[in-house]
Parts: structure tokens; sequence; C-alpha cells
């Protein structure tokens, strides 16, 4: 069972077809044996467990414990809660570390496989590499594996939705009533789907809430964060003032305004600064986000007198970026934000929070707070392709970009990489004039098919 971490690992963990490799139960038993071993070095400690509703979720959910159990390490099985409550839930109860069974924004019939630290963040590289290159050398043989009294056993946690409630409602300041608020939320029937109501209303709140009966099938389907459109028709419909939308394992948010516009993380992590800032509590004067970000981001920070810091594309790349400067606040374009002075990863209810104090705590509604951003137009697609040939051994695509390059000049740049978690190609092209956008999204494409890696 020979893997190599970027093989095994994407950007967000494991994430495949469930069922089908890397995402069948063999390796799932392997994968939680070899991860309690490495982040219980060895100690009688205990492992998290937490999954999303989707349908193979309880599969791969059962595969992981056996392998936990069978590494002489105990498991407590958290159920359906979302990614950044399993990572909370480490720290909190003194685990050596966490998993998280879901696929998050992707379709029901995949699934993934995500590890935390005891720090509640997710693992480092170096730890995936570790694990996949003991992936090699498993299964252990019968003489190294714990017997007797020395295997695992299965821990509860009655109370771990609760506890999880707890942490996000003590962030929460006194005086601040969601009651003044009309809210509509989307829980993108996954892993939020049962906290979002009891949250709000113990803040005063009264959202109207959809997309929040999973079934095991439905998660992420035509709802949640990658499909706001739902929520922008209902915020207009009910005269809300604010639309959430989650994604399947709610790590992350999109925003509606009363209009129905929607904010992406972009604009999100722009009110969020400007919020810190005001408040004298931004980290270095800094914040974090991706190369996939907007331009027009990076100008408006710098007019503020804040400094941008730019990742490579993945939540966990920001969140290592900040905790190497010491920052507090980052984010992605796609919704994931880090507030790390409350939480170790990224947290879309928690997130979804602080948007609603800052409406309260200033008294500007989400439209008027977004006009702090004015954007670059960009071009985005993401495109299914037959493999992942390596951008360098394209000889078109490379020229076609070096052409797009120059055409843009200074005052935009093209972005083109493959997806960590699905398999696709992304292109992202930015720049002032539209119009040339359009024309060098042309070019780029008409060099990839000329390769034959795309499905269609």
């Amino acid at each position: 069972m020979r893997e190599s971490a970027r093989r095994l690992f994407g950007t967000d963990g494991i994430r495949g077809t469930a069922n089908r490799h890397p995402l069948t139960p063999t390796v799932a038993v392997a994968v939680g044996a070899i991860a309690a071993d490495t982040l219980a070095a060895g100690k009688k400690r205990k492992i998290v467990v937490g999954r999303d509703p989707r349908i193979s979720s309880e599969l791969l959910e059962s595969a992981l414990v056996a392998g936990i159990l069978s590494a002489g390490v105990d498991a407590v099985r958290l159920g359906v809660l979302p990614t950044p409550a399993v990572g909370e839930l480490a720290r909190q109860t003194g685990a050596a570390g966490g998993v998280m069974i879901s696929a998050s924004h992707n379709p029901f019939p995949d699934n993934g496989i995500k590890l935390f630290g005891e720090d509640g963040a997710k693992v480092s590289e170096e730890t995936e590499e570790e694990i996949a290159r003991r992936l090699g050398d498993y299964p252990w043989t019968s003489s190294e594996g714990p017997v007797g009294a020395l295997v695992g056993r299965l821990q509860p946690l009655p109370r771990a939705r609760e506890l999880y409630l707890e942490l996000l409602r003590s962030r929460w300041p006194a005086g601040a009533d969601l009651s003044r608020l009309r809210i509509v939320v989307d829980a993108a029937n996954g892993a939020v789907s049962e906290l979002v109501s009891p949250l709000f209303a113990s803040l005063g709140g009264d959202p109207y809430i959809f997309s929040a009966s999973p079934n095991g099938l439905n998660i992420n389907l035509g709802c949640g964060s990658m499909h706001p459109e739902r929520l922008a028709e209902l915020v207009r419909l009910a005269n809300a003032d604010v639309g959430l939308a989650l994604d399947g394992d709610g790590d992350r948010l999109l925003c509606c305004d009363h209009r129905g516009e929607v904010l992406d993380g972009d604009d999100l992590l722009a009110i969020l600064t400007l919020d810190y800032q005001r408040r004298e509590v931004l980290a270095n004067r800094t914040v974090a986000t991706t190369v996939m970000s907007n331009l027009g981001l990076d100008r408006m920070l710098q007019e503020a007198g804040v400094r941008v810091v730019r990742t490579p594309v993945g939540d966990r790349h920001v969140a290592a970026a900040m905790r190497a400067q010491g920052l507090n606040l980052g984010g992605e374009q796609s919704g994931h934000l880090l507030l790390l002075d409350q939480a170790a990863s990224a947290d879309g209810l928690r997130a979804g929070l602080e948007i609603l104090r800052i409406i309260l705590t200033t008294g500007r509604p989400l439209a008027e707070l977004r006009q702090c951003l004015r954007k670059y137009p960009q071009q985005q697609i993401s495109l299914a392709v037959r493999e992942k040939k390596p951008l360098e051994s394209m000889p078109n695509v490379e020229s076609a970009i070096a052409e797009a390059e120059r055409g843009l000049g200074t005052e935009g740049r093209i972005l083109l990489r493959y997806s960590g978690t699905e398999p696709k190609i992304r292109l992202l092209i930015e720049g002032p004039d539209p119009e040339a956008l359009e024309k060098w999204k042309e070019r780029l494409l008409l060099a990839l098919r000329h390769e034959e890696i795309l499905l269609s």
C-alpha cells in the first residue's frame, strides 16, 4: 500500500469517490491506525472522530475507528458535526488529535479524511508525508500490534454538540441581540443542519433556515456556499437583512446582502479586516489570503495601511502563514475565514456570527459595509480533466500563459492550476479590461484543448 503523500493527500486531506481507492475501508483502517499511532506517539491517548451526514460517512467512520483502536488508541465518536468542531473538541478534550470524515463542498458520492493535531489545527504536510510513508509498511505483523488490555476503547462524548455550541456562544458580545435582524440561513443539508436553530435561538435570533434536512444523498445538492442562488432569491422574497450560506462540512461561509447580492470570502475578509483595525485588534496590521483572492483586496487593504500575505490555495496554507507571522485574521475567496484568536481552523458559523456582530454594532447594512472593496474584473472557470498532466510539459499552454501575461501587463495576472480536491483544472484571469480577459481566456482554453487533457 505504497502512496506518496501528494498522491494520497490533496490540499485538504484525502479526497475521492467513497468506496473507491483511496477512500476504501481497507485504506481507512490503515490511515486510522497510522494516524493514531503518529498523533498519539505511542501513548494511551484518544482521537476524536466526526463526520458529515453523507451516506458513506458511516462506512468510513467504522473503518477509521477500527484502525484507531487497533493502534492501542481510544476513539471518541462525535457523530455529525462540522469540521471546525472536530479540531476544537480535540483541543478542548485533551485528545491527541482528530479525524473528520467529509468531502466538504463536493457532491455526496465523494468523501474525504481530514486530520487535526492536538492543537486543533490541521496537521502539517510533514505529518501527512510521515503517514503516507508508513502506509507502505501496513498492515503490521501480528507481533507488532497491541493485544489484550492494550487495544483501544470507544469513549462517549454525549454533549459534543452542546460543547461546540458553547464555544461559539462564548464570543458573542453582551447586549447584541439577533432579534433585530431578519436572517436567512442555507445549511447545505450538511453538518450544521442541527446546529443553526439552537445556536441562533440562544442569541435571540429566529432565522429562516432551509436545506437543513440531510438524508445522506442531498448534501450540497443545489444548495450551500457553492450554490448561493436560492439563498439570494429567498433573502429578497423575505425582505431579509442578510443571508448566510454554509457548505457541507461547515467550514465555509458566503453571505447575501438585503438586495440578494452575494459576498464571497474576499468581501467578508475586507469587512472583517476593517472591523479588526477599527477595534485595534488586528495582529501586526497584516492579513493572510491566497493567490486566488482579488487584486482589489490588496489595493484596498494597502490603502488602509494593512499588509497582505499571499499563500498557495488551501486554508491550511493560510493558517500556517498566520501562525508563522503571528497573525489573527485570514481567509480565502472560497469562504474559508480564519479567526485564529478564536479558533484553530476556518469555521463558517463562527465567521457568520462575526459578520452579524459587525452589522449590529455598527448599525450599517451589509450592502453598505461591502462597499469598502472594489474588485478587479475576473474570469474564473473550472474544467474537468482526463489526467493532471504537468503544466510544464505542455508547451502550447506555457506559451499561451506567457502571451497572456505580456498582454495583461502589471495591472493583471493569470493563474492556472489543478484542483487539489477534484479532477479539475482551474483558470483565473484578472485585470481592469473585461474584454481583454475574455480574449485571453479563449486563448488559454484553445491551448488546453490542443493538449487533449479536457473531458469536454
